[in-house]
């Protein structure tokens, strides 16, 4: 459902960038939000937001989950882009040239609540899938 809203919308609003990465991109992060985070309360949920950064037309995917921590974050976020072996999930930011980066969650009282894990999608790419 991911990847079909996120193309709707992308292609809707005539985003720059090649709809099918940035849809890939969402679809992994939320699908480890799911595996391995815990979802938010009430609801059973992860939150999915995306928006665009104006100055260089990427795109930011951010997905938002109960869990408090990203174990073994250094190891995802310094893949190369190569592959070596079955890709991950995660591994696809790294392919298409994205820059990965995660912070704790607060809510108003400053109470961590949980994390968001953000992707930021260049608008173009010059490699091949």
């Amino acid at each position: 459902m991911t990847r079909i809203h996120l193309r709707t919308w992308l292609t809707v609003m005539r985003w720059i960038g090649n709809v099918d990465q940035a849809t890939r991109v969402a679809s992994h992060l939320v699908e480890n939000a799911v595996r391995h985070g815990t979802p938010l309360q009430p609801g059973n949920l992860v939150f999915l937001r995306v928006f665009g950064l104006s100055d260089a037309n990427d795109l930011a995917i951010e997905v938002e989950d109960a869990l408090p921590d990203f174990p073994r974050f250094e190891a995802f976020a310094e893949q190369s882009g190569e592959v070596r072996g079955k890709p991950t999930g995660l591994w696809w930011v790294a392919h298409y040239r994205g820059h990965l980066s995660w912070d704790v969650t607060k809510n108003n009282d400053g109470r961590i609540v949980g994390k968001t894990v953000q992707a930021i999608i260049p608008a173009t790419w010059d490699g091949s899938e």
